[in-house]
């Protein structure tokens, strides 16, 4: 109860902003209607109205509230409505079928999965070679951090096109896009982690005759645990991140970007908004995973 009741308070206050905001977005066309139903506004006329404040509008016709958390295309959804979208795409089809979320988060889970075992993988092994060798620490580690500052927009379209020339689609080019963005926090992560022992404790390695091999795997990479599956977590929401844009240009009819682009051309904000809470819960149960692999690792390594 310690945590409930505060979380409890915070998701409520949530959900009543939520639907207060509901009623300025969706008032003008809320009105529109119930004007052409016979129903008394004020102002009377869309044009009286077009400049005006939405909130303003809000507060002079409060008999409109009920239709602005009811439109079939609304600019923002009530919550209730992304609830019944999200029971309506999950519970009542099959998982199999293109209209079921279940289907497309795991077509976009697939992709993830693969870039982040991709990036995670690239990732710890340019780390080690950026902690033992410094020819790579100055050569590699600045070219990681500016590759990050391209945009993954603008990559990965060129990505895509490319792979196709030669033949790729399909999952391969959505992990690709995937790594890239996964693969960067595992290495800054990972370097942090193998550089935290300290001085006395390296020295004491070199007391014993330790190799480089037996200082890593005795004392570097235990040390490095907590940093890597803090930067795991990370790279693990940025690698669904990389997933979701590589379905916007390539998503072939599948994958939650896919259902967010479709969303989008055809004003289903309903819809929009059901994908986000997909996408949403998928990442927050790849980050539970590795919190819970994470502390079984390190209570079995006496860190927890």
């Amino acid at each position: 109860m310690r945590w409930f009741l505060p979380v409890l308070t915070v998701v409520a206050a949530i959900i009543v902003f939520w639907y207060l905001a509901c009623v300025p977005m969706n008032v003008k066309f809320a009105m529109m209607t119930a004007e052409r139903q016979g129903v008394a506004v004020s102002p009377e006329g869309m044009q009286a109205r077009r400049d005006m404040s939405a909130v303003l509008l809000a507060i002079r016709n409060p008999v409109v509230w009920p239709d602005t958390w009811a439109q079939d295309k609304p600019r923002l959804p009530a919550p209730h409505q992304v609830v019944a979208e999200l029971w309506r795409t999950t519970a009542e089809v099959a998982p199999t079928s293109k209209r079921s979320l279940v289907f497309h988060a795991w077509v976009t889970l697939s992709a993830t999965l693969l870039g982040f075992g991709i990036g995670a993988g690239a990732g710890i092994i340019l780390a080690i070679g950026i902690v033992h060798s410094r020819a790579m620490d100055m050569s590699v580690m600045p070219w990681a951090i500016a590759s990050q500052t391209i945009p993954i927009l603008a990559i990965a379209p060129m990505i895509i096109v490319v792979l196709n020339s030669f033949g790729v689609q399909g999952l391969l080019p959505k992990a690709i896009i995937s790594a890239y963005l996964s693969f960067f926090p595992v290495v800054v992560g990972m370097v942090k982690g193998l550089r935290s022992p300290g001085a006395m404790d390296l020295d004491q390695m070199r007391t014993w005759s330790a190799t480089r091999t037996q200082t890593f795997w005795k004392l570097r990479l235990p040390a490095s645990a907590p940093y890597l599956f803090a930067s795991l977590k990370i790279g693990v929401a940025s690698s669904l991140v990389g997933t979701i844009v590589a379905e916007l240009p390539a998503g072939g009819g599948q994958g939650l970007g896919f259902r967010l682009l479709s969303g989008s051309y055809y004003g289903q904000t309903v819809q929009i908004w059901a994908a986000l809470f997909a996408t949403a819960v998928l990442a927050a149960g790849l980050v539970a995973i590795i919190s819970t692999v994470e502390r079984v690792t390190l209570k079995r390594m006496g860190l927890a």
